[in-house]
């Protein structure tokens, strides 16, 4: 049977000016990308439902007129998309992802922790106030940019500074290919300021520490209050945690918002080429270096280091550029050890099983 993906097809224009009304998947974030992964056919057998949430023991997914929990599925995240499988849901099938968030879990076990899928827009949440880090938001971005979601720093509080332009400047330094919105997030202003990247059918996530507003604004965008919020301390300007899990949200006739809990440790893995893209001047300066292997440190004729002298770059952002890529490094080489000491010990297991099998059966 021919496959007729027409039904996933993005919304168009007809002739009257008015988009044609999505399909209950497209509301969640259906699209062609997904639907390429599958047959006609097997979308009746196994219907395709939307990870909103991950508990430590179940999923709970939802899809055309499903709504339900189903046991969890090895490495699904919340916004995977799967294939479900009603009478075995074990066996459901995984569909490739357009984007996947990752790092490096917290503690020293060298795993790797899954933070969310197929996001189209990731708002990178500070606050004018202490909380405000570069080099934290130069992680998300790094983070952003190796998944291929498109970044938005968000700068929340900046109606109770008198300098909220000198944020602005310091966040566009990081980056000139990153909007930069300004906001307070209670009110009208975020469904007003943000409604770009919040389009019906599209996918957007809150990344950021505790306390910059990220609950606020998913109130804000959904018009409801049914995500708690405190407030942040009055010392240093720090949060406390109110979103304990990650979860998907729904806005009545807009966008899925991606609510996280605060992340002041975020260890990057397999970041290099995000990296490389926050920090794209001077990796375009190190392409001018006399040496091909320059450390940017003493070595004559560095690009870098004249340009530092010359005070187009701030000696702190090569600093911050040489720990993300350090620590990048580090983290993917644990990560790839750890991979190829589970893949021994499962060959192992498999080995001793055969062997119990084929001696059980000689006997």
């Amino acid at each position: 049977m021919a496959r007729d993906y027409s039904a996933f097809l993005p919304p168009r224009i007809t002739g009257g000016g008015s988009e044609r009304q999505l399909s209950p998947l497209e509301t969640l974030g259906w699209h062609p990308f997904f639907a390429s992964q599958i047959g006609a056919d097997a979308l009746a057998e196994t219907p395709p439902v939307r990870v909103v949430e991950v508990h430590r023991g179940a999923l709970h997914v939802i899809g055309d007129a499903i709504d339900e929990t189903i046991p969890p599925l090895p490495d699904a995240t919340v916004g995977d998309w799967i294939l479900l499988d009603r009478e075995r849901p074990q066996s459901s099938r995984l569909l490739e992802r357009k984007s996947l968030f990752k790092r490096r879990a917290p503690g020293t076990d060298r795993q790797e922790q899954l933070i969310a899928a197929n996001i189209d827009t990731v708002f990178i949440v500070s606050s004018c106030n202490q909380d405000f880090n570069i080099a934290r938001i130069e992680r998300y971005l790094a983070l952003a940019f190796e998944a291929d979601v498109t970044p938005v720093i968000i700068l929340t509080k900046a109606d109770l500074v008198s300098d909220a332009q000198s944020y602005v400047d310091r966040a566009r330094a990081i980056s000139e290919l990153v909007p930069i919105v300004t906001l307070d997030a209670r009110g009208e202003e975020p469904a007003e300021k943000l409604a770009e990247w919040c389009k019906p059918g599209k996918t957007v996530a809150f990344l950021g520490s505790s306390g910059v507003g990220k609950s606020t604004l998913t109130n804000a965008l959904a018009g409801t209050q049914s995500i708690a919020t405190q407030p942040i301390r009055e010392d240093d300007a720090k949060g406390r945690h109110t979103t304990t899990r990650r979860e998907l949200h729904r806005v009545p006739g807009g966008c899925l918002m991606l609510d996280t809990p605060g992340m002041r440790e975020l260890q990057l893995t397999d970041a290099a080429g995000g990296i490389d893209d926050v920090f794209a001047d001077l990796r375009a300066l190190s392409a001018r270096c006399r040496f091909n292997d320059c450390r940017h440190e003493t070595e004559p004729g560095c690009a870098v280091l004249e340009a530092i002298a010359r005070g187009d770059i701030e000696e702190a952002r090569l600093g911050r550029w040489r720990k993300l890529k350090a620590e990048e490094a580090f983290n993917s080489a644990s990560l790839a050890e750890r991979r190829i000491r589970d893949k021994a010990f499962g060959k192992m297991v498999r080995q001793v099983k055969k062997a119990k099998k084929q001696e059980g059966k000689g006997r």
